[in-house]
């Protein structure tokens, strides 16, 4: 039977691809996961390295670089330097987002709704930062209380009768606008009413 091509590479074998070197780079892949299996001399040897992951695996015959091959023991046979398969690390796929789409005739608020009702964990997020965020914030407006006391307060160095000569009661009594002295003549019989 003839070996079957590979979308990669050009050695016309399942999960083998010549490197620059010359030599043949062997790859596999099982259940989303990928397996370096090593590099090798030629492309028959470098299949039959493949042959053995995939009996390792126990993937379907029809993956095989060599069907003929009967049994595990015997792919492992045809190659004497064994193999040893090492994970390749992917790249971890970012979930997309979830995202509000307005369908016609559809208020905002009810599209909002809707998706707060088929997305509660993004809800549930949300509501969770605020609320961490207002505790911080709390905590924090605790502190500057605290370091500052509860209120400013300015001192008076002086508190003489001469300081406070400015402000008093004989000034109130009397205003040299006539508006402003209509406006105080109000409060002031409403005082003399009680």
């Amino acid at each position: 039977m003839a070996p079957k091509k590979t979308p990669k590479g050009k050695s016309s074998f399942f999960g083998v691809r010549q490197k620059p070197s010359g030599n043949f780079g062997v790859e596999f892949s099982d259940a989303g996961r990928r397996w370096w299996i090593g590099t090798y001399p030629s492309a028959h040897e470098a299949a039959r390295a493949y042959d053995v992951a995939v009996w390792r695996a126990e993937r379907p015959r029809e993956h095989l670089n060599f069907p003929e091959i009967e049994s595990r023991a015997e792919a492992e046979m045809l190659v004497p330097q064994g193999i040893k398969m090492k994970e390749i690390p992917t790249k971890k796929k970012t979930k997309k987002k979830s995202s509000v789409v307005v369908s016609a005739g559809e208020t905002d608020e009810e599209a909002m709704a809707r998706f707060a009702r088929e997305h509660p964990e993004y809800v549930q997020a949300e509501l969770e930062y605020y609320w961490k965020r207002e505790a911080e914030q709390k905590k924090k407006g605790a502190k500057k209380e605290d370091e500052a006391g509860p209120s400013m307060v300015i001192p008076i160095e002086s508190s003489s009768e001469e300081d406070w000569a400015d402000f008093s009661e004989e000034e109130e009594e009397g205003c040299d606008d006539p508006e402003k002295e209509e406006f105080w003549a109000q409060f002031r019989s409403s005082d003399d009413e009680e």
